[in-house]
């Protein structure tokens, strides 16, 4: 059956490639000989031909192509469908659509799992601020990505973290804080409903040390495009700043 398909597309890309040397009178008449063929096919044939699954297949692709590329309606293709009826010919195509679809989306059972790249971001949070499950979910939720509380303690629990009453204190993270606070700037949103209850995000830049904030900038629609450059204005405008900034939280 396999080697039978084969040979039916090998047949059918010689048979395009024969077509495309040949001439548009050339085609025109090879096209009215093979109708005229069909048309005597028909009349002596006393039921419906059974065809092989390659044998459709061939069909639905041929017929679906010239049918986009003429814009012909179904009904209107009966003049080159002759060996079944259109409606027949794409009634294979969309089952042959249906079960592309039904293939792709099989649900294989069971809760999807976590990405991987996601799941390293999940560690690196808890490892570097010392959160608790419920505070990474929300900053994760910031991010665009959606997970529950305990999927984030089943992931930590994979990796040997405990929850945050049980973790120490990041001792590295203590000393930047303690030791390099006057080179600390963070940042964060805040959310301000307008009259018409619209909501603007207000991006807020902090120096750590001397608790001085920055209002870089209000937009309904915070994308990477505008908090890049919000962030370029800020680091502009403290270009003199001494000691020089050199950390972003």
């Amino acid at each position: 059956m396999i080697w039978f398909m084969v040979l039916q597309v090998i047949s059918t890309l010689i048979e395009l490639v024969q077509l495309g040397r040949t001439s548009e009178r050339e085609k025109d008449l090879e096209i009215l000989l093979l109708r005229r063929q069909l048309a005597i096919y028909e009349r002596q044939q006393t039921h419906v031909p059974r065809l092989a699954r390659s044998e459709k297949l061939t069909l639905v692709v041929l017929a679906a192509k010239l049918k986009a590329r003429t814009g012909r309606t179904i009904k209107a293709m009966d003049d080159v469908i002759r060996i079944v009826k259109p409606a027949t010919l794409f009634g294979w195509h969309k089952q042959l659509v249906r079960w592309k679809w039904t293939y792709r989306n099989q649900n294989r059972g069971g809760r999807p799992r976590i990405d991987a790249e996601l799941e390293q971001l999940v560690v690196r949070l808890a490892r570097e601020n010392d959160w608790g499950f419920e505070r990474i979910e929300g900053e994760l939720l910031k991010l665009g990505y959606t997970i529950s509380h305990e999927t984030v303690g089943n992931i930590l629990r994979r990796n040997g973290i405990p929850p945050a009453p049980e973790r120490e204190t990041s001792p590295s993270w203590r000393h930047l804080m303690t030791h390099y606070k006057d080179q600390l700037i963070a940042c964060d949103f805040f959310t301000v409903e307008t009259l018409f209850l619209q909501t603007l995000y207000v991006l807020v830049f902090v120096e750590i040390g001397s608790r001085r904030a920055y209002f870089a900038g209000c937009t309904p629609h915070p994308d990477n495009v505008w908090i890049t450059q919000q962030a370029r204005q800020i680091m502009w405008a403290l270009d003199d700043r001494e000691p020089t900034t050199r950390f972003l939280r």
